[in-house]
């Protein structure tokens, strides 16, 4: 089943997800109701209630409960806060193809609707009696996870030292994180087994880890899949695992002098050029494309202990919707 048939099965308590998010934002400030509004608006895939509500039906049989929704949404709330900061840090004019609130209101207002947001997503949860001192627990760990992934990316930016392990411990923390939290709050909110919800967490971690690698696909084939140009994370001096995998290929005479182009690669399109070419020539694609694919499987083999409704085959689904889409 693809991803927008699923969406359409989940459409009653994603319905229920959408209206909790819009009630905890409501404000009389017009700035910040209007501002509130055009982000929902532009709300993306919204994977992480999808992966919640599928999570919370595998594990019990097919229901969900209030604090599923609630948990779902305070995902969906986090998630948002984090994309309104990063803007603020990377300095995006656009994100899902529109302006950001950073370049129409500035990077303050920015900051201060994700701290808005992140704070609703909190509300979410202490909003419901059972489970919300172990969910926000969770949820307090992951905001640790995804702050540290991002100071450890930056910190790597400056260095241009980023080895796969590094790669693989940020985008841990950066995404998947969030993953994990998703699923594991969703399988507590159905009180499920620890076996299933373990599998839930393993399930959710590959499924984020593989989500991340193909967008750091896509950013060296940008011109040929989404329209974008590659090597914008070039911009940012970033070390992706297209990159790594065509340092591996190539040896270590050629990284070092690719190392070294990465370096002055925010301030020169030339450089960009020549490591995205790089990478092309030196099978770093092919290479992200296999470790992809492992995660996808390792995905797909963690769902075996959580039975075989079809649910459990949706997230199935999903995980190939993560190794095939698009954009």
């Amino acid at each position: 089943m693809d991803f927008s048939s699923i969406k359409e099965y989940l459409k009653p308590d994603l319905d229920r997800v959408q209206d909790l998010m819009n009630t905890s934002l409501a404000s009389d400030i017009e700035l910040l109701d209007k501002t509130n509004q055009r982000v929902l608006a532009h709300s993306g895939k919204q994977v992480r209630p999808v992966l919640a509500l599928l999570t919370a039906k595998a594990c019990s049989g097919g229901f969900v409960t209030e604090e599923t929704i609630h948990f779902a949404a305070a995902a969906e709330l986090i998630h948002n806060a984090t994309l309104l900061h990063d803007d603020v840090a990377d300095n995006s004019p656009v994100r899902r193809g529109e302006p950001t609130v950073m370049s129409l209101l500035g990077g303050r207002a920015s900051v201060l609707l994700g701290d808005y947001w992140l704070v609703k997503g909190i509300e979410s949860v202490l909003s419901v009696n059972t489970f919300s001192g172990k969910v926000i627990r969770i949820f307090s760990n992951t905001l640790s996870d995804l702050a540290e992934g991002e100071l450890l990316q930056l910190q790597k930016a400056d260095t241009c030292d980023t080895t796969e392990s590094d790669y693989y411990r940020i985008i841990y923390n950066k995404t998947a994180s969030l993953f994990v939290a998703s699923a594991n709050t969703a399988a507590i909110s159905v009180s499920a087994s620890d076996e299933k919800r373990k599998a839930a967490k393993l399930y959710a971690e590959c499924l984020g880890i593989a989500f991340q690698i193909k967008d750091d696909i896509f950013d060296y084939e940008g011109g040929d899949l989404t329209g974008k140009p590659s090597g914008l994370d070039l911009e940012e001096r970033k070390i992706t695992l297209p990159l790594l995998g065509a340092f591996v290929n190539a040896g270590e005479d050629m990284e070092k002098e690719i190392r070294a182009l990465v370096a002055r690669a925010d301030e020169d399109a030339d450089s960009r050029k020549k490591i995205v070419n790089f990478v092309r020539e030196n099978g770093g694609v092919d290479y992200a494309i296999k470790s992809l694919g492992d995660y996808v499987g390792k995905a797909k083999a963690a769902l075996r202990t959580m039975g075989t409704g079809k649910e459990v085959s949706m997230l199935a689904d999903i995980a190939d919707f993560v190794a095939y889409r698009k954009s």
